[in-house]
Parts: C-alpha cells; structure tokens; sequence
C-alpha cells in the first residue's frame, strides 16, 4: 500500500474508533455543518480532534475551524465519486479491514484488550472501520481521476528548479542500492523430528478434548502477530498467504479437525478452520520454528565467507552467485539486488533498510562485499546468515537537475496536482449547499472562503 494512503486509512480508523470521553456521553449532540446533503456532527469533529491529539498533531489555526473545514472537502470528494460512479471493491475494503482489525489486535494484546480499549465490540470497530475505509479509497481514487490526467515535460522542471531560490532546492538523502547473498543455516534432523512431536501433541489435546486450539496458540505459538489472538489470522485469500500453508488451509472441511503439519517458509504450522466465506478464509494457526543451533549459524556464516572470497577473486560473480546459491527467493531472480517496499525501486534511504543491513552497509564503499552476517528478515522470523554488496551510493545532496530530475519531476507533479485539487474544490463549493451553525463559525479564517455565501 502506498505510504500516504496507509496514513490516510489509519487516521481514519482513529477518527472513528477512539473511544468518546465519558464527559460527553450525556451531551446531546448538534449538526455543526451541512454540505449537499451531508451532516457533519458534533461528535465526529470532536472523535476527529481526539484523533489529532493523538497523533499530536499541530493545527494551523483553531481545530475547530479547521477539521469540519478538513472533512467538508471530503463530503464534496465523496458526493463527485458518487456523480462518477467511483467505486472500491468489498474485497479491497475487506482487506484492509482484516488488516487494521489484526494490527490493533497485535498492538494491543487480545481482541478483548482491543474491544476494551475502543469501548466496542469487535463487530461495531470492523463496521466503522469498513465504512471510513470505503470512504478514504474512495476520495483518494476521486483525486487521482482528478489529477490523473497532468503530464509534467522536461522544460516545465527546468524552470521549476531554474527559479527555486538557492535555500528553497530539495535535500535529497543519501541513497543506496545493495545486492544480498542468503543461506538457511542446516537445520538437524532431531530438532525438526522435535517440533513435530510437539505440534502432533497439541493436536492430540485438542482432538481428546484436554484444551482449545486457542490455547495452546496462546501459549506456544511463535507467531507474535496471532498468538496472543489465539492464533487468529483474519480473513485472506489464497494469494495472501504461503503456498504451503493455503493448499492444506483451503482443503479444511470442518472446525473440529485440526490440519495435519505443515511446512511453510516460516516454520511448521497445524491449523484449524474457522470460517469459509467464498475465495476467502479464516483460520487459527500454531507456528513453532526449529531451533538454530550455534555451528549451524557458524557454517553458514563460512559458507558465504568463501562464496565471498571466490568472487573478490574473480572465479564468478556477485550477480551468478546471488542467482544461483542465494537460498533468499525475493532477490535470486534479480541478481540479488535488494527492492525497496515503500517507492517499487532498488533504491534505499538508509533508515528504509533492514537495521542488520543498514549498520553494515553505512560502513562500506561501492563495490566492496561484506563479511558474513546474521539477520532475521522482519518477514519469515527465521535467523538467515548474509553477505551483501554495495551497488551503488548517492551521499545526500542539493538537488541536481541532472542527477536528481525523477524527484525533481515528482515535486512538480505534486505541486501541479495541488493546483488542480485546490481549482476544483474552490468551482465545487460554488455549486454545493453549505450551512455552518453561527457557534460555528469562531470568525474562522477558511482555506476555502467559499464556504460562506453573501
């Protein structure tokens, strides 16, 4: 998901979910504005303000002005996609649905804690979250058909950049591009033989009747994510997980039977249904992962010293190696170079790298191979042994028209696009009703003085 609009859908959860202060549960609550034919009320300004405080935000002006204001311009994005027939699929909305829903749940410690803490039941926080969801990919899908027709040329960011004064020119932060050689240390045979043993006991205590499923999730799992849930993974589609584990998930039949083991890049799993519903599922899982011992770390740390020093030598290189020996499916087929989650490129900010790689790679210049090194990719949890290379290295900059014209051309694009926004919303608000309460009104100085009509 884009960073932006991930921000955008997490505030949005805020604003409905935080739960209301108990000073207001007895204040009857007003219609404070009136767009088209849309109430923005009390309540919502105020569970928006909470919501800043939050996330301590800082307003420029009195929030009381300023997010009805933040939420008007909203209803007029909603009512133009309502005009346009913009729509988001229940499948799109679901899933960030399940999503949020998991990460307070993992947050938070238990969906008990979570039903606590918003003062809801859990079905009453997924029906607001699905509802502000819906909206938030709605606007942002009304701005993009807005603005998606803009095209930036070369001249335009010329003269952008020609007439930025010398303390206005965008810093951009050092960059690099790093290539990765992966093993996966030799686990013994005795310790896989070991967690299955145990996986095949829980099995044999919830099948005898001796405990739930969730319980010993609970106690045992090594999915930190689902364990404190009972090992609940939200609704997903087959795509959404291992291929492993949804060939044996998707062939469940019955809550009553656990699954048999099953072998995933993360580890071993049992599984045990809970709902079907069309091309998506929702299970509970137990994932236990075999124990690396030390020499198993140690040789695989060897291996790739000597993979290392082959290619300082020349016998091959990084890019055959990486293809051929990384054991790390993500990279193998891209010659090791590392893609970055958060701009699709293989460029990194270092603060974007994963820590174990940044702290390696801040030390290191273009070309040169590390020495091995462990790490636990934030994706399976599994200790892996790593060599990386430094493909390349921007140091942190003034822009450059020349080295720099893609950021150049982006911060034109997004100046362009504000324009654009800022045009339509001040044409939209002379054709749309609008009544402000006079409370208020506070004498605000709008953004949009069209709200108020002579």
């Amino acid at each position: 998901m884009n960073r932006k609009i991930g921000k955008w859908l997490f505030a949005a959860f805020m604003l409905c979910a935080l739960p209301p202060l108990h000073a207001q549960d007895n204040v009857i609550d007003e219609v404070a504005w009136v767009v088209g034919d849309e109430a923005i009320l009390k309540s919502e300004i105020e569970e928006a303000r909470l919501s800043a405080l939050y996330e301590n935000r800082r307003f420029d002006g009195d929030p009381y002005c300023v997010i009805p204001e933040e939420i008007a311009v909203n209803k007029l994005f909603l009512h133009q996609a309502e005009l346009d027939s913009i729509e988001v699929s229940e499948s799109e909305v679901i899933q960030r649905v399940d999503a949020q829903t998991n990460m307070f749940i993992t947050n938070l410690g238990s969906r008990e804690k979570m039903e606590e803490y918003f003062n809801k039941t859990s079905t009453q926080i997924r029906e607001m979250l699905r509802e502000n969801i819906r909206e938030g990919l709605k606007v942002q899908k009304m701005k993009e058909k807005l603005v998606g027709e803009i095209k930036v040329t070369p001249g335009e960011v010329r003269r952008y950049f020609e007439k930025l004064p010398p303390d206005s020119i965008p810093y951009i932060p050092t960059q690099v591009e790093v290539q990765i050689i992966t093993q996966q240390p030799k686990i013994p045979l005795e310790e896989i033989e070991d967690v299955k043993s145990r996986l095949r006991d829980y099995t044999d205590r919830v099948t005898r009747g001796e405990t739930s499923f969730s319980t010993l999730a609970r106690m045992y799992s090594e999915d930190r994510g689902t364990a404190s849930n009972g090992g609940e993974l939200p609704f997903m589609g087959r795509g959404q997980l291992d291929p492993a584990f949804a060939n044996v998930a998707f062939n469940l039949q019955s809550p009553d039977k656990v699954s048999k083991i099953v072998e995933s890049e993360y580890g071993f799993h049992i599984i045990q249904l809970l709902e079907k519903r069309g091309d998506r599922i929702r299970v509970r899982h137990i994932l236990l992962k075999p124990h690396v011992p030390e020499e198993s770390l140690e040789a695989g740390m060897a291996r790739l010293d000597s993979i290392a020093d082959d290619i300082r030598n020349e016998k091959f290189s990084f890019d055959e190696a990486a293809t051929v020996l990384s054991h790390d499916k993500d990279t193998r087929n891209n010659h090791g170079l590392l893609p970055n989650p958060y701009n699709n490129t293989s460029k990194f900010e270092m603060q974007e790298l994963p820590p174990e790689i940044a702290k390696v790679v801040d030390k290191m210049k273009v070309g040169e191979i590390s020495e091995a090194f462990t790490m636990i990719p934030e994706k399976t949890g599994k200790e892996v042994c790593v060599i990386v290379k430094l493909k390349s290295r921007v140091n942190g900059h003034k822009a450059t028209i020349t080295e720099d014209y893609q950021n150049l051309k982006n911060v034109v694009m997004e100046k362009r696009s504000a324009e654009v926004l800022d045009k339509w919303i001040r044409e939209k608000q002379k054709h749309t009703y609008v009544r402000i309460k006079d409370s208020w009104k506070h004498n605000c100085a709008f953004k949009y003085p069209g709200w108020i009509k002579d």
